[in-house]
């Protein structure tokens, strides 16, 4: 679609969601080199700000937003995937709109509906989001973004087991060994929230994973690295 057809009227709020989908749609296919990249990016970065002005309310904190309003908000960020779509381009867009794609995250996120967290539910089906932000640990420009949202998320029992009891855990001995301190000092901050944050969780999971689990940890011991063995031993 046009991207002149796209912005040709303010969308309402059960199209914001469809709306910036279509936005990525584009950064997804378009040549970084082309003028008409950086005006997609400058929609995103306007359709952003909406979305979460949508959630939050008014930035001067006057006001809450309407629960409809919110309601049909939210029904479209899960009909049209759209965080999945977000993640995974995080690595396209602006410093500012990494943080402002967080903060929408962590709002869906503690979000309550009744007795039920829709967005909970919403990733509890598609694990493949929680394996996508780990996997964004070996992008430094978004790693610690992705830290901030799997931590938001280690909150939540269910999502925490969902990646505890993952092959994709694993992965964590090696991102805790980054070169880069800030990164590897972040993912040793989601590891440990992982390790501690619910004890019954994980004291089922060290004595289902024993051997496996030591053996690694282990290696982390004995690192050459020194902050790496610092940070093991807390």
């Amino acid at each position: 679609m046009p991207l002149s057809s796209l912005l040709a009227t303010r969308p309402s709020k059960s199209d914001q969601a469809k709306q910036l989908k279509d936005l990525f749609s584009i950064i997804e296919n378009e040549d970084k080199e082309k003028k008409n990249y950086d005006d997609v990016i400058k929609n995103i970065h306007k359709a952003l700000l909406l979305l979460k002005d949508g959630l939050f309310g008014p930035r001067d904190g006057s006001s809450e937003p309407p629960i409809s309003d919110v309601s049909q908000l939210c029904s479209g960020i899960y009909s049209q995937e759209l965080i999945q779509i977000m993640i995974n381009n995080l690595n396209r867009v602006t410093f500012e709109d990494r943080k402002e794609i967080v903060a929408i995250f962590n709002n869906l996120l503690r979000r309550q509906v009744g007795s039920k967290y829709p967005a909970v539910d919403h990733l509890m089906q598609r694990p493949r989001i929680l394996f996508k932000l780990i996997e964004g640990y070996e992008n430094a420009d978004i790693a610690l973004n992705c830290g901030m949202m799997l931590r938001e998320c280690i909150r939540v029992q269910e999502l925490g087991e969902i990646i505890l009891r993952s092959s994709e855990f694993y992965k964590f001995f090696d991102y805790v060994q980054k070169s880069t301190f800030d990164i590897a000092s972040d993912a040793f901050a989601t590891f440990k929230d992982l390790l501690t944050k619910h004890k019954a969780l994980c004291a089922d999971y060290l004595e289902r994973n024993y051997d496996a689990f030591f053996n690694k940890y282990k290696d982390l011991l004995n690192s050459d690295n020194y902050v790496t063995r610092r940070q093991s031993l807390k």
